[in-house]
């Protein structure tokens, strides 16, 4: 196992293992259902690397290219428009101001072209990712979902329920395998995630990534507060 990278086959094993532990404890509940998307997940970012290498290869090959062609077609227009220029022969120095303006805006244009052919292939990364990452974070408000009714206060012999209350059908050792269930699902939503970070620089998609682990990670402390509350108890 590499130490310096995060392998995507490590952290889908460590998904499929825990999907194996809810499907033996909980196999008709809806966070096994989460936990076979987050599978899913974890092999669509993987699959997603390899392809999107490809892509962005393909992508910054031809950007780099039609730089060239942006650079030499603005060359060899400046050259033509000094020749024609330097043909008529400028009376003065009012003569100069098309050749001047000619050459400004061959140049702004020029340089907003090669910006945007610099960045293409970084952007089709980034979009690609970024549809990823919206889908982890829907998966980590899905898990924050099925737990947020698991209230451990409820199994106290004085709690009084209304007609209102959601039914609890988990015995106190059964709760704690659950929540502790789903506190592990939102640390490896956070795990598929930070692979997406393995084939990208871009600051959007690391800003991204890392307002998904800070969600999970805010998502899990509520989780193991009502553990603690659970085991106090």
């Amino acid at each position: 196992m590499s130490l310096d990278k995060l392998g995507a086959e490590h952290v889908r094993a460590t998904v499929v293992a825990l999907e194996r532990r809810i499907d033996s404890r909980f196999p008709e509940r809806g966070l096994y259902r989460v936990a076979v998307e987050l599978v899913g997940m974890v092999e669509r970012v993987a699959a997603g690397s390899a392809t999107n290498r490809r892509r962005i290869a393909l992508a910054r090959g031809v950007s780099r290219v039609l730089m060239l062609v942006v650079v030499a077609v603005t060359a060899v227009a400046l050259v033509l428009a000094a020749r024609d220029l330097g043909r008529a022969g400028p009376q003065d120095g009012v003569d100069w101001l098309p050749l001047i303006e000619t050459t400004v805006n061959d140049l702004v244009f020029a340089g907003l072209a090669l910006y945007f052919l610099w960045y293409f292939p970084e952007r089709v990364q980034r979009s690609q990712i970024l549809d990823l990452l919206h889908q982890l974070r829907s998966l980590a408000h899905i898990v924050d979902m099925h737990q947020l009714t698991k209230d451990p206060e409820r199994l106290r012999d004085d709690f009084v329920a209304t007609d209102e209350s959601p039914s609890m059908d988990l015995d106190r050792a059964e709760l704690e395998h659950y929540l502790n269930y789903c506190s592990e699902l939102l640390s490896l939503v956070g795990k598929a995630a930070a692979l997406c970070a393995e084939e990208s620089r871009d600051g959007v998609v690391l800003d991204t990534i890392s307002t998904i682990e800070t969600l999970t990670t805010g998502m899990s402390r509520k989780i193991w507060q009502k553990i603690s509350v659970l085991r106090a108890a």
